[in-house]
């Protein structure tokens, strides 16, 4: 049996039984944005049980390892905190209507252990880069790594940019169009997006690297369509309004860039 075949079905477990915990909270305390933190933490916990018992070069696989938990860690902390300080996320309350009376605590479980399955998949990097026993680090991992370093300087910013915003007094309710946000409607979607590319560039220094390529594919499809810029967006009109529209037609959606003129 490969040696990679073990360590997908423990780390599979493992998540299965996080997300499952996670969820039972989420429904006792009606907030269901304990999916994000749970989803977050899964993937350091995946790297670092393939850096633990993976059969790779040990410098490698904890290279890779301690910038995945970086990562999480610091993004971790950020949604636990606005989880815990503040009522659940739109884009949740959202699914709550639309599941009313129909299962809603069976649904969200799937919700989670779905979310646990894709931090499996997501972890291709991590899962490779362990099975590399060759002792030379590559261009390629270099690469990675110093592209790792500017995408999580940059979603930092962009997180610590909108926090300071947010506690600006007036500012309340209104759109953030200051530092990072000017050029980007949602820099910290793009920085992190930009994380998943490091991780894929980093693993192209192994046998099979270029597998991970579906990594940041996944990633960029999720954040524009799915849970991120399209959620996201849906929530920020109903609820700013004209000046959201505004920022909307003057402002990049992902890619930074300089603001267009609207008048």
């Amino acid at each position: 049996m490969p040696s990679f075949v073990p360590l997908i079905a423990l780390g599979t477990l493992v998540l299965l039984v996080q997300m499952f915990v996670l969820w039972a909270i989420a429904m006792r305390v009606s907030n269901a944005g304990f999916v994000d933190v749970g989803w977050t933490i899964g993937l350091p916990v995946l790297g670092l049980l393939y850096a633990g018992l993976g059969p790779g070069y040990w410098l490698r696989q904890w290279l890779l390892a301690a910038m995945v938990l970086v990562w999480g860690v610091r993004l971790g902390w950020h949604l636990l905190r606005r989880v815990l300080a503040g009522p659940e996320d739109g884009r949740y309350r959202e699914i709550r209507q639309r599941w009313a009376g129909q299962n809603i605590g069976l649904r969200f479980l799937w919700f989670f252990e779905f979310q646990g399955l894709l931090d499996v998949l997501l972890s291709l990097p991590m899962l490779i880069v362990a099975q590399n026993r060759g002792t030379r680090l590559s261009g390629f991992e270099y690469a990675g790594a110093a592209l790792w370093l500017l995408a999580v300087a940059g979603e930092s910013a962009a997180d610590h940019q909108l926090a300071v915003f947010k506690r600006t007094p007036g500012n309340g309710g209104r759109v953030c169009n200051r530092g990072l946000w000017r050029y980007s409607r949602h820099p910290n979607y793009f920085f992190e997006w930009l994380v998943w590319v490091a991780w894929m560039i980093f693993a192209l220094g192994s046998p099979y690297g270029w597998l991970t390529a579906i990594c940041p594919a996944l990633m960029l499809y999720f954040l524009l369509r799915v849970t991120g810029v399209a959620a996201t967006e849906a929530h920020a009109l109903k609820t700013r309004g004209e000046e959201y529209a505004q920022y909307r037609r003057s402002t990049s959606a992902f890619f930074p860039w300089f603001p267009k003129r609207t008048e």
